[in-house]
């Protein structure tokens, strides 16, 4: 693949988010949600509810984002989008299960094929975690995922969420590294974007094939998943 070969050229770090791309957020907290759901009567699909509340999560921490007033950590939005989805959906709740729905994005696994593929990755390359979450929730995150990451970065140092230039750029500069000197890697197009927006070189993981944004900031690879792009840049 003549663009992996350009890019082998330049790579010194591979970064990765985190949820969506590393470990399965959908499918994990489907899992969770389900059981959740069915107690409290509510006969709706869940995986359509974990989408609803992952989208809001999203909107409510641009807004934060765009605010420019002091960062919201993850937790604290997760929970607010929980219980707006629980309300929406007509669900009775309380607080504390608010918190444990949320807190279980920190147990999430793998997709099946991640371990090995950056396994792969690991021996030409440092891997670098670049995520929404806050410090210790990526930390508890380490004993259940099991990727041993040389390093795992909070975009709290930005004070700011992803797809913020500061985010990027500040991760960079923590690592020491120009910009180009690193490849960052996504299952989202939002994170490819303003990655390759802020400087990177970027790879989407493409597992749904679904058609990139018209937008100048395509990303430099596009594979199906993290063992093709092992593969590609080893």
């Amino acid at each position: 693949m003549a663009i992996a070969d350009d890019l082998k050229k330049t790579i010194k770090v591979c970064m990765f988010d985190q949820y969506g791309t590393v470990v399965d957020m959908q499918g994990g907290l489907v899992k969770i949600a389900t059981p959740f759901l069915k107690a409290k009567g509510w006969t709706g699909n869940p995986n359509s509810f974990v989408t609803w509340w992952r989208r809001t999560h999203f909107e409510n921490s641009m807004i934060d984002a765009l605010l420019h007033k002091e960062h919201t950590p993850y937790r604290e939005i997760g929970q607010r989008a929980v219980a707006y989805v629980l309300e929406r959906s007509g669900i009775p709740y309380t607080m504390d299960e608010v918190r444990g729905l949320v807190a279980e994005i920190e147990k999430l696994e793998c997709f099946p094929e991640v371990p090995e593929a950056l396994a792969q990755l690991q021996t030409k390359y440092q891997l670098v975690v670049l995520s929404n979450g806050d410090p210790d929730m990526l930390e508890t995150a380490k004993q259940y995922h099991k990727v041993p990451f040389d390093k795992v970065i909070s975009v709290a140092e930005a004070n700011a969420f992803k797809p913020h230039v500061a985010t990027y750029t500040k991760a960079a500069e923590i690592l020491g590294l120009r910009m180009d000197e690193i490849l960052f890697v996504a299952n989202h197009a939002f994170d490819v974007i303003g990655a390759k927006a802020a400087g990177m070189q970027t790879a989407m993981i493409n597992r749904r094939n679904r058609p990139f944004e018209r937008t100048p900031y395509q990303p430099d690879i596009t594979v199906p998943t993290m063992t093709d792009l092992a593969h590609a840049m080893v």
